[in-house]
């Protein structure tokens, strides 16, 4: 399935009205309530009213899914407002690492320097697995393009310079391809998807890791900057001949084409609820104690190698017992119940092996020393 449903694309389009152009990214709210994140201090008690508003910032890429979250979650319990504002993941890690947020989210794994940074012991959560993609608007060009490791660095750093060039022609025979010159779209603002997608580049091109490295912002050697998943897709739409890296639901969401992508096995995947699977298997049983792990360029036949976990981040000792109880709760839910949304918006449920390390986690959260979750 190449687009989403109608309903789901409104649900969270809807939320980012106005963001093609680079403008800063979307608020997902429960119940239609709240303002922007990052107003809200840790210890500030609910309303009179008896809602519960939890505010969080972050990461672009799981937005679509987070606002589908949000909305189902305000059938569960009315009374948890949540308010969830696509920043970026430098937002996100920042507005968390300040407290002035609830919780963070960000697709790149905290570096032990940032973490040090935190006022407290920080949780890595991950909440679903998804797919950075090569979306691309090239007129002519009908199909699905392959593209290999070394073509997607060559492309990125400004060496290969058409459609047409010989590397990307011989990749895919019979395919027409206009000598029309590549334009390159990435993300300017701090990006968890900009760090797996060269997390992904510094694995596979020495040229890549030498020249620019792997990083939430990296300095690209051509191209133009936009804010968010949603810029880079709203440039790769508006320009022809564009290519740009965007997370899986972003590209079928617009109804950009996207490429296969040779992985390590040798093998063209297509990005799918099963290859991103595939990715994380290996991983998921090997996961280290803090959760923090990265899948790209993951063996296997069937893996994509451009994959991801991302993640909530939440402290585990927050001095508002309510607040801190209501997202423990939420959080529980999303990687259970949450999990039947994944799929339909081409994100790949958590294995099940993950969902015991979570909830392991998740346990831990507490308030003046007590358990969030008794009984759990």
């Amino acid at each position: 399935m190449r687009r989403l449903h109608g309903f789901v694309a409104m649900l969270w389009l809807a939320g980012i009205a106005g963001c093609w152009g680079g403008e800063t990214s979307g608020t997902a709210t429960a119940t239609g309530a709240g303002t922007a994140a990052g107003g809200t201090a840790a210890a500030t008690p609910p309303p009179s009213d008896g809602a519960i508003d939890l505010n969080g910032a972050g990461a672009t890429f799981p937005y679509p899914l987070y606002s589908k979250w949000v909305a189902e979650y305000g059938k569960v319990d009315a009374r948890v407002r949540i308010n969830y504002q696509s920043i970026g993941s430098g937002g996100g890690i920042r507005q968390i690492t300040e407290r002035t947020v609830d919780f963070g989210a960000t697709d790149a794994p905290m570096s032990d320097e940032e973490l040090a940074k935190a006022p407290g012991k920080l949780h890595h959560i991950p909440t679903t697995l998804g797919a950075v993609v090569l979306a691309y608007n090239v007129p002519g060009v009908t199909g699905t393009l392959t593209l290999s490791p070394d073509v997607v660095a060559g492309l990125f750093l400004g060496d290969i310079k058409t459609w047409n060039d010989p590397k990307i022609a011989a990749l895919n025979p019979g395919m027409k391809l206009p000598a029309d010159p590549v334009s390159v779209a990435y993300r300017s603002d701090g990006s968890g998807t900009t760090a797996v997608f060269t997390d992904y580049l510094a694995k596979v091109s020495p040229a890549w890791k030498d020249k620019v490295g792997a990083g939430k912002s990296v300095k690209f050697p051509v191209g133009l900057g936009a804010k968010g998943n949603e810029g880079v897709a709203g440039s790769v739409k508006t320009t022809p001949g564009t290519l740009g890296y965007v997370e899986l639901a972003y590209a079928t969401t617009t109804g950009l084409p996207y490429a296969s992508v040779v992985n390590k096995a040798g093998k063209a995947v297509a990005p799918a609820i099963e290859s991103i699977t595939a990715a994380a298997a290996a991983a998921a049983a090997a996961m280290p104690d803090d959760l923090r792990v990265s899948i790209t360029d993951a063996p296997g036949d069937g893996a994509y190698p451009i994959s991801a976990f991302t993640y909530i981040l939440v402290y585990e000792e927050t001095a508002d017992a309510v607040k801190g109880k209501a997202l423990a709760q939420f959080l529980w839910w999303a990687v259970h119940e949450g999990q039947a949304q994944c799929a339909p918006l081409h994100y790949a449920p958590l294995p099940a092996e993950v969902v015991t390390k979570v909830e392991a986690k998740l346990r831990l959260l507490k308030s003046g020393g007590s358990p969030l979750l008794a009984g759990l």
